[in-house]
Parts: C-alpha cells; structure tokens; sequence
C-alpha cells in the first residue's frame, strides 16, 4: 500500500537533499510529490493534475506513459537486463542504435560513445579532446572556449564548461583553462544604438581576440548549445553560428555542439545544427534521446577525431574511460524505441507546426506591460518578465516576478520553469494545438496575477 502524501513529504523533508533546492526552505515548504503521469500531464498524490510545460527537464519529448517505451525497457528487461561494452563486448540494442545516430546526424559522424547523462557526456568529450590531442601531437591545445550563461553540466568538468553562476558559486570552478566570452543575447546584451548585425560582429570579434590573446596553440575547442536552454532559451542573433565556425576553423579549434536540449526536434528540426547551420566536430545529446525514461547520453564523433582516440589506445592498450552503465541494454533499447516514434509519427513535422502556433500565441504578449521579450524556436520558448520596458529592469530583484509567476502557473495546474525572470516553455512534442492553447491561458492568467502583485510591490515613489 503506497504511503498517504503527508507521511511521504515528512520522509522527503528527513532523507532527502534535493538537486537545484534551497534546503533550508525545503525543510519548510516540503516537495510536490508526482506520482503518476499520462500524456503530457502528471498528477500529485492527491490526484491534481498538472501540464507539464516543461517535458520534465527539457525531455520527455513522447509524454508520460507511451506504450512502445514501456514495452521496449519491460521486454529488454526480461531478455537481457544489463550488460557491459567494456573489452570489446556489446549487445544488439547499443549496436543499433550508434547505427541509427550515425543515420540521422546532421553532418558526417564516424563513432557513438554512450554515457548516463549530458554532464558525464561533456566531462567525456573534454577528456577525448585532451586525449586526441595528446595524441596528435598538440599537448599544448587544452583550453576549452565557452560562454557566459550556458549550461553544458554539473560535474566538475562540466561545470567549468558552464556558465552561470548559480553552477558555480561554492564549488570552484571553473577549473583552469576553461574561458568563457559573452553571451549571443542581443535583447540584453545589445549596446545602445548597435545593431543585431553590429552585435554579431563584436561577438566574432572578441571571440577572435580571445584566441589571439591565449594563443592559438593552446586553444582546443569551442563549446556552444545551438539555443542556449537553461541559460534563458537564447536564440542566436542572424549570422552568429556563421561567423563563429569561421573563426574556428580560421584557427583550427574543434566545434562542439551541446544538443543535449536542442536534439530530436525541440527546433522543428530533427537536430538544432541544422536549424542555426552548425556542422560541429563534436555533438552530444542525451535528454529526448530516450524521453528521459531512462538515464542515457550520446556522444558522437567524427572521423579525425576518432582517428586520433583509436591510435593513442592501441599505442596505451586501452582506452581508460568508461562507465558501468555506458550503453546500457535498456537504455539504449528504449532510446532506439524513441527515435524510432519520432520518426515515424512525424514527431519532428509536428513540433515545427505546433511550435510555430507556441511562439505566435506567445508573441501576442508582447505589448503586455510585463513582457520585456518573448523569445524561442519550435517548440522551446521563453518570456522575459521585466517592471520597466524601456530599462528592462526586474522587480527590485531579478528572479522576484520569475519565481512568483511559475507559482501561480502551478496553482493553476501547469509545470513550468522561471530562470531569472524569463519563463520557460518546452512541452513534450506529441501536444496537440488544444494543449498548447491551454498552456498559454494558463500562462496568461498568471501574468495578469503577477502584474497585479508586482504593482502592489512597487516602492512608493
């Protein structure tokens, strides 16, 4: 018999320390317990249903409860619950499904590496790239160029990869050798007077500078999502992608695509590369690889890189990196399942279409006095909440009208996300254009809640 919700959020509150929590407040507030989903909408324990506006974590691209999903980890489960791919061992599910990545990638790919999560896959590729390096005869190329605000990770690598500070504060990093240039958000961080070519071009240009001023020969990659997710949903300003492979290829430094977010149709295309025309040398995935239904990542690599891998550990004996759970049978069986539904049911068609009708509701909003920018590409989307339209400036405190507006979203039954003041929007691509309706007037009810709020907040004057 499952225990009642009250007996559950105490033996939270007691056992429990929670990813992205205030604890202090935790022990407080207590959890929202989940107990069961359906489509995309999950329900408490005491039966309330939510929209899950935000697929989860970015990812549950096929809903809570698909069928072909369920079917694919309970029969694999019964044939062959876990195996290894250390020491040359492998197992159907993991071969197919590298063959089907190769298939789909958006430019030429030669090997898939399998970790558990996006962070362990970006602390992998920054291990490879040292590794290839070392290799090759460039031991000198180690420096990994980032920028501010995005989100590769939480290990220690990965965060150092990072670039927002609430990954960072506490835990020292990021480590050496990890640099980060500005932000692509022309809404924030545009000057006065400039314009979003304008922009571009400085953004290019201090990216170059970077590389001048380090040095060339120690510059290793270039890390970038194609839309940065967690760090606000920042669509690329026309021509940024463009200028910033140029630059990397002017000086021979790998490019890294981070589609842990962007990959399996967020865009409207089956890959976000293809949406800004990156052709990385490096991309990763993980999230809506498997709908998050079980714990897996994808890195894949192309034929020079892999070159220089394969030749330093035949010279070593080994390659000296790997984890239990990489390609695990299950995980990677649901994950073939998953793209397999994607494809066939026009999954990615049909993100663009509904995307398209997300980012027109949302941009009716833009004369709301609240409503500093909306912002998005297919079906991801964002709202940045601000009190002044001209300065662009938040409530007494950035994240006040964020925080208090996702609240009254989820009185009113829908799960979404503030990251500062900017909202969130990323459901899962099998809504419909009913469900995304409803997001919005959910949405929309707690901007009018939260506009009244922010007033009676004001300092009198």
């Amino acid at each position: 018999m499952n225990k009642n919700s009250t007996t559950l959020a105490k033996s939270d509150i007691q056992h429990h320390l929670h990813p992205y929590t205030d604890a202090r407040q935790h022990e407080q507030v207590g959890p929202l317990i989940i107990e069961r989903g359906e489509g995309i909408y999950v329900y408490d324990t005491d039966g309330k249903q939510y929209i899950e506006a935000m697929s989860g974590l970015w990812s549950v691209a096929l809903g809570f409860n698909n069928a072909r999903l369920i079917k694919a980890a309970t029969d694999q489960l019964s044939k062959l619950p876990f195996y290894h791919l250390f020491t040359h061992k492998a197992h159907a599910p993991s071969i197919e499904l590298a063959e089907k990545l190769i298939e789909i990638a958006p430019v030429p790919m030669s090997k898939v590496f399998f970790t558990n999560s996006g962070s362990e896959a970006n602390d992998t590729v920054v291990k490879m790239i040292w590794y290839r390096n070392n290799a090759i005869g460039r031991p000198e190329r180690k420096k990994i160029i980032s920028r501010v605000n995005a989100y590769h990770g939480i290990t220690a690598v990965s965060a150092s990869l990072t670039g927002l500070p609430a990954n960072q504060r506490g835990f020292d990093v990021p480590l050496p050798g990890f640099l980060h240039v500005s932000c692509p958000h022309f809404y924030r961080y545009g000057k006065p007077g400039e314009s979003e070519e304008q922009f571009t071009d400085r953004l290019a240009e201090e990216l170059e500078s970077l590389i001048v001023q380090e040095g060339a020969h120690t510059i290793a990659a270039f890390y970038g999502e194609p839309l940065m997710g967690a760090g606000g949903v920042i669509v690329p300003p026309k021509g940024y992608w463009e200028k910033i492979q140029a630059i990397c290829r002017k000086y021979d430094i790998l490019v890294v695509a981070d589609e842990v977010i962007c990959g399996f149709g967020r865009t409207g295309k089956m890959f976000g590369c293809e949406t800004f025309g990156i052709r990385p040398d490096i991309l990763i995935t993980s999230k809506q690889l498997s709908s998050s239904y079980q714990p897996i990542a994808a890195i894949l690599i192309n034929e020079a890189v892999y070159r220089g891998i394969a030749d330093q550990s035949h010279t070593f004996g080994t390659l000296g990196h790997g984890f239990t759970g990489s390609g695990h049978p299950v995980a990677t069986a649901v994950a073939l399942e998953n793209v397999r539904v994607i494809q066939e049911d026009n999954l990615v068609e049909h993100a663009a279409k509904i995307g398209s009708h997300l980012q027109e509701r949302l941009r009716a909003l833009q004369g709301h006095p609240l409503v500093g920018e909306v912002r998005g590409v297919g079906l991801i989307a964002a709202v940045e909440l601000v009190m002044n339209r001209d300065t662009k400036q938040p409530l007494m405190a950035v994240g006040r009208l964020g925080k208090y507006l996702a609240s009254r979203a989820q009185e009113h039954g829908m799960i979404t996300r503030a990251m500062g003041d900017a909202i969130a929007f990323c459901p899962p691509l099998i809504s419909s254009v009913q469900e995304i309706d409803r997001i919005v007037e959910i949405f929309i009810t707690s901007l009018e809640e939260t506009y009244h709020w922010a007033e009676s907040q004001k300092e009198p004057e």
